[in-house]
């Protein structure tokens, strides 16, 4: 064998007076040859081998044998070497393509007579690996220590494939950094076999049924990562979001940043979720960072074939829907977690539970923070990193899907048929998808100063809450966000490109001056070309109508096509809401008081209003935010309020928002409102919702209603969070008349919203 086939290894031969025993980790008995050779070239005739079990493929090896060298009393130094497959080279990076799915099999496993034409004709392909060693009393005093329940050469040959796998990885990249034999690793755990058993004893379970259901479950759960599917997925996602996407951008200085953290902590990224290609796109940019892929939760209705088997082998771990009652399954997942943050590879999970259907960020979910709480109590990890994620889109593909939800159709379920649809839907041109990082937030400063349940449940709430509003802050305001702000706030009348494009240019100054990330920050949208070349782009995927004639061009809305729009608009919303606070708060003050701490007690009463729709900031620091918002264009504005009144510092804040900013949620809960107030039967959330939408029609008809986007079931639903928050879903003595003042706050706050149409 040639001398370039092997790499540079230090220390081959052991520590100086070591007794080395070369552990092979191999596929099949001509790598064995392969490694045996080299030895012998290296070292001489006198290497003692030992062969164990392959990583590949799980079996093979001399286990007695093993044993029988870990029970001498020699000490003896072991070595594990292994085969490395290189990938052919392909524009300057080896890894798997999609023209490799033609050939037989993963290229970096060759078997039979394609690995002895490797040898023969693509030597370089060929790497001889040598992981860093220890001495057999070493790997006893860990084994005694470890809680392991399987024999000690099963531990072993484990540790082996670990320090190989990180030698590898050297070579390879650390987009390859995945677990192996996950299942087998958990269940040879003294720690989880105590666990099945102690949920056994209190189920009433044998012991060897609990932990034969508990075997299954871990199998059902875990992912199966795969070198040749992880790069044959990358090429396929290329691909894929090529088709209707033109770049996925992001920041390199942020991915470093990021990577810098998982070198020392778990890290678990947290990103929004408003499209099916969400967690493709950040898988994606790991890849082409070279970072390790997400072990990331999905639900079990995609386990379907041949989907389910694909993610699972990129990372995805499929969880069940429901398992509040089942303690054998809540005990196997977070065994699992453990594990995961233990050996610290990365996470993933969506928050929000399930897509948003509105464009806003969904209430958190709190299960699986739950769970990863708990493992940094048990001492899995000194700390844990949250990264919050924002995946923003130009346009997204299942918008058109997500308004006939709204407006009460059935979701469709996943399929073949449909992902044949979602990919035949990326045809159409959709713009570029933008990941940005949030501020990351360390668990461990959140646990240090709990010391009771009760503050546990109400500190992972505020920590998944500034997650939210970290993802929120990090979200980038596109051009089609201001054009659907623009054509939104017109209320669906007829305007021109260069209207549109004057008031979208209005709005980039109000974003520009706070600070906000824009996807284009140098556009000017009072150039009436670029305008219009926005709303083509809106104008070909059915989102804003058009007419020409006369010389002239203008573009509106239909009601369906407002419920689709305002999903983008609802995307940067909150960036707005504030400032439309500060105007209901000064426009209800005009005939009133004028003190600062009215202002102040409006605005949190407003925030309270809305708390089931947006994510704030704690109180005092919303109330000092609402502040400098209003300072960036009415400096010395409480002085102001004094000198010139409520009246006054509305006139010099500009051009209002609160009319398209949150008068569309607030006439939607107005429906709400009023059907609460009307209804006269006992609450069923099927009918009542289905009533919402009807009144919303008619308040439609009746000119009620500023926009068709108001009539959105998305809303009503939000709207109904907050009902039942303040106990308005159950009976009580009080019901009729706390309905009722429900409604009549909700009906102030719209008046209040309403002023700015007339200034508009």
């Amino acid at each position: 064998m040639p001398r370039h086939q092997s790499v540079s290894v230090e220390h081959l031969s052991g520590p100086p007076g070591s007794t080395p025993l070369y552990l092979l980790d191999v596929a099949n008995d001509f790598e064995q040859r392969m490694l045996a050779k080299w030895l012998l070239r290296e070292l001489g005739p006198n290497a003692e081998i030992l062969r164990i079990a392959s990583s590949k493929r799980g079996k093979g090896g001399d286990d007695t044998a093993l044993a029988a060298k870990l029970a001498s009393p020699d000490d003896l130094y072991l070595i594990p070497l292994r085969v490395i497959w290189m990938a052919p080279t392909k524009k300057g990076r080896r890894s798997v393509s999609m023209a490799d799915i033609f050939r037989p099999g993963d290229p970096r496993d060759p078997r039979g007579l394609r690995a002895r034409w490797i040898q023969a004709m693509r030597p370089k392909r060929i790497r001889l690996i040598a992981a860093t060693g220890a001495y057999t009393s070493e790997l006893l005093a860990d084994y005694s220590t470890s809680g392991h329940v399987d024999p000690v050469d099963s531990f072993v040959t484990r540790r082996a494939w670990r320090v190989l796998d990180q030698a590898e990885r050297k070579l390879r990249g650390n987009r390859y950094k995945i677990p192996r034999f996950v299942p087998e690793a958990i269940l040879s755990r003294r720690e989880f076999l105590d666990a099945v058993d102690a949920v056994a004893a209190e189920t009433g379970l044998e012991s060897a049924a609990a932990r034969s259901k508990a075997e299954r479950y871990l199998r059902e759960i875990a992912a199966t990562h795969s070198p040749y599917v992880i790069d044959m997925i990358a090429a396929v996602i290329h691909k894929l979001y090529s088709m209707g996407y033109g770049e996925i951008k992001y920041s390199e200085d942020q991915v470093k940043r990021i990577a810098e953290l998982g070198n020392s902590n778990p890290v678990i990224f947290l990103p929004s979720h408003r499209s099916n290609l969400d967690r493709l796109s950040l898988q994606y940019m790991l890849w082409e960072n070279d970072l390790p892929p997400n072990h990331t939760a999905g639900g079990i209705n995609l386990n379907f074939f041949p989907v389910g088997p694909l993610l699972r082998r990129t990372g995805v771990f499929f969880i069940r829907r429901s398992f509040r009652d089942n303690e054998l399954y809540k005990t196997v997942l977070r065994s699992y977690l453990d594990y995961l943050i233990e050996k610290r590879f990365p996470l993933e999970w969506y928050m929000e539970g399930g897509r948003s259907r509105s464009g806003k960020l969904l209430p958190p979910q709190l299960g699986m923070l739950h769970y990863v709480v708990d493992s940094l109590r048990r001492g899995k990890a000194e700390d844990i990193q949250l990264i919050p994620v924002s995946i923003a889109y130009d346009q997204i593909q299942d918008v058109p899907d997500y308004a006939r939800e709204a407006q009460g159709r059935t979701k469709e379920k996943e399929s073949i048929g449909w992902l044949v649809k979602a990919v035949r839907s990326l045809r159409r041109r959709y713009g570029d998808i933008y990941i940005e990082f949030g501020e990351p937030i360390s668990v461990a400063s959140f646990i240090g100063s709990i010391t009771s349940d009760e503050e546990e449940s109400i500190g992972l709430q505020k920590t998944a809450f500034e997650v939210m509003y970290r993802i929120g802050r990090a979200t980038p305001v596109t051009p089609t966000a201001l054009m659907s702000i623009a054509l939104l706030a017109a209320r669906g009348s007829a305007r021109s490109a260069g209207e549109l494009g004057e008031d979208c240019h209005h709005l980039a100054e109000f974003v520009r001056a706070r600070g906000i990330t824009m996807t284009e920050n140098d556009i000017d949208y009072s150039d009436e070309p670029v305008a219009l070349a926005i709303l083509e782009g809106l104008a070909e995927n059915g989102y804003v109508s058009s007419h020409e004639a006369v010389g002239r061009r203008v573009f509106w809305l239909s009601d369906e096509e407002m419920v689709k729009i305002s999903y983008y608009r609802n995307m940067v919303v909150h960036y707005f809401v504030r400032r439309a606070f500060s105007e209901m708060a000064l426009t209800s003050m005009i005939d009133g008081d004028h003190n600062i701490y009215t202002f102040r007690e409006t605005l949190l009463g407003f925030r309270d209003l809305f708390k089931f729709e947006f994510f704030f900031n704690e109180k005092d620091q919303f109330i000092d935010d609402a502040g400098t918002d209003v300072a960036i264009d009415v400096p010395h504005w409480e002085q102001a309020l004094a000198e010139i009144g409520p009246s006054g510092v509305l006139g010099k804040m500009g051009k209002p928002v609160a009319f398209w900013a949150v008068l569309p949620f607030l006439d939607a809960y107005q429906v709400v409102g009023d059907e609460l107030e009307a209804l006269d039967r006992t609450f069923g959330e099927k009918a009542f919702l289905k009533a919402c939408l009807a009144r919303a029609k008619m308040y439609r008809i009746e000119g009620r209603l500023i926009s068709g986007e108001s009539a959105s079931q998305v809303l009503f639903e939000s709207a109904l969070s907050l009902a039942s928050n303040r106990g308005l879903l159950e009976d009580s003595p009080d019901l009729k008349a706390r309905r009722s003042a429900f409604a009549t706050e909700v009906r102030t706050a719209r008046d209040l919203a309403a002023q700015g149409l007339e200034a508009h």
